[in-house]
């Protein structure tokens, strides 16, 4: 009987301990996904190629920015997503100089983005609503977080974009 009884208590701990660690991983993607809109869409600064990792809280972040404010900057719109616990800034600073620039017409950036967004069957409703001086403005309705990230880093891909912002809304279905 007190074998059974341990069983049951080691089953349940084990039940227990795996929900808390898959509630944690569940956190953990939220933030990243929320820290890596925020890093993307936020006025005032620009993040190219950013990563983000997340692991307990405690974020990471990788890229590049155009100056030392920038990188601050980004690491403070980070730390004010809700359940950041610490960021990690692994930001380089690169210099517009040293950047390849691709000169574009904002024109020609819309047609390359809603191309580049065609080629994804579940961005159907994401639409550029504008794009001005580089920066493009998607607008529409995604699925979820994860689809919303997803047409903004596509964006981020298209050459001649130098930001993304979004009106993208989720749906509630």
């Amino acid at each position: 009987m007190k074998k059974i009884a341990l069983t049951v208590v080691l089953v349940g701990a084990v039940v227990v301990a795996s929900a808390v660690a898959a509630r944690a991983d569940i956190k953990d993607s939220w933030i990243t996904t929320k820290a890596k809109i925020a890093l993307l869409t936020t006025d005032g600064f620009s993040v190219n190629g950013a990563n983000v990792d997340t692991i307990h809280g405690k974020v990471t972040i990788h890229g590049t920015v155009g100056t030392t404010a920038d990188r601050a900057r980004a690491e403070q719109t980070v730390l004010k997503v809700d359940g950041v616990k610490s960021v990690k800034n692994l930001l380089q600073v690169v210099t517009v100089g040293m950047k390849d620039i691709v000169a574009s017409n904002d024109s020609d950036i819309k047609d390359r983005v809603e191309a580049s967004l065609k080629t994804d069957t579940k961005m159907d409703d994401v639409k550029v609503a504008s794009v001005n001086k580089g920066l493009v403005l998607l607008s529409g309705k995604a699925a979820n977080l994860d689809e919303t990230l997803r047409a903004i880093e596509n964006a981020y891909s298209v050459n001649g974009v130098h930001r993304v912002a979004s009106e993208i809304q989720i749906n509630e279905n």
